[in-house]
């Protein structure tokens, strides 16, 4: 039996072009997802502040895991790249809400020039036993 298993259909970023990359991997019990950004279903970003971004990139979070059959509570540890350190505060405001109880995973947050004109950028590892 395969332990590995790539969540690869349908990859786009901005104007629909196809990625190389899988959206979220199995690998036995963790679950690795692919960094995420604020696009929307039809491949554009969503711009705004750092809370609307924040928001659209979780949820794409969220729906990378249930490709995978996992929920952000199965979230042992995330990532998230800043465009502007500026937007902290915003991003922790937003952020703090999709985590219910306090049940925050394990984070690192740093500022970084992103590949595309987003002000975010969030990937995440979860632990859900097969």
């Amino acid at each position: 039996m395969n332990d590995i298993i790539r969540f690869n259909d349908n990859v786009t970023g901005q104007g629909g072009k196809a990625l190389p990359f899988s959206k979220a991997v199995r690998a036995g019990d963790f679950i690795y997802v692919s960094g995420q950004v604020a696009f929307k279903e039809n491949g554009v970003l969503e711009y705004g502040d750092i809370e609307i971004q924040t928001r659209v990139t979780m949820d794409n979070v969220a729906k990378a895991l249930e490709l995978a059959h996992c929920h952000l509570h199965d979230v042992i540890k995330m990532n998230i790249w800043l465009d502007d350190p500026r937007d902290f505060w915003g991003f922790n405001k937003i952020y703090a809400g999709y985590f219910a109880d306090n049940a925050f995973p394990a984070r690192s947050c740093v500022r970084s020039e992103l590949m595309i004109d987003a002000k975010i950028e969030i990937d995440a590892i979860a632990y859900k036993p097969l």
